[in-house]
């Protein structure tokens, strides 16, 4: 009788044994097939499919966020080209400003506040000037928020010679909402000119 306990209370715990490793091993293939399609999942959003002539083309879609400081380099070059970039045109003048404005807070306006004032603009158009801003590089810092320096030159074309100037600004970046104006969605905040020095002028 008890050889039969021993032997009923051994299979029980074989059955016990075997329903324990029974349940790892579901758990185990479960949790396999959720992280499995947990990535299969993230592969397909990371997918994006185009209808184009009757055809369905594959194009991956990327983290936004890995493109920033390249839409952030981008911003500062077109502020500064917008804003520097001058004909001796009332008109273009306006236009143009106006467009920098959009990109940048309130130290732009106060520094073409500046410009007015002290009759900048007049002075262009009454001595037929033109400005030319090129930007060669803009330095983007990873940290939070973003700083970003401008480097450039700018020429001065008047009639009789065309004066290059050393460049160099810097500001914050703050991230906004994008719009018809502001397309990469950043402000630049406390811009400020730190250098803009005559290099040479020659004669034209």
């Amino acid at each position: 009788m008890f050889a039969s306990l021993k032997t009923i209370d051994s299979a029980f715990q074989q059955v016990k044994t075997l329903a324990l490793l029974f349940i790892v091993a579901v758990l185990v293939l479960a949790g396999t097939i959720a992280y499995f399609a947990f990535q299969t999942t993230n592969a397909a959003a990371n997918r994006i499919y185009v209808l184009e002539g009757g055809q369905l083309l594959t194009a991956g879609a990327r983290d936004a966020r890995a493109n920033r400081p390249v839409e952030a380099r981008s911003h500062v070059t077109r502020f500064h080209e917008l804003f520097f970039t001058l004909d001796p045109d009332q008109k273009a003048i306006d236009s143009n400003v106006n467009k920098a404005l959009y990109l940048a807070d309130n130290s732009a306006k106060r520094q073409y506040e500046n410009f007015k004032e002290k009759g900048f603009y007049n002075d262009l158009i009454a001595a037929n000037i033109s400005l030319e801003m090129t930007v060669d590089s803009v330095v983007v810092t990873n940290s939070r928020p973003m700083v970003a320096r401008c480097y450039g030159h700018q020429r001065v074309i008047r009639a009789t010679s065309v004066t290059t100037r050393n460049f160099l600004s810097e500001c914050s970046l703050r991230d906004v909402t994008r719009s018809e104006n502001n397309p990469h969605g950043f402000l630049m905040e406390n811009w400020r000119v730190l250098k803009n020095e005559d290099l040479n002028t020659l004669p034209r």
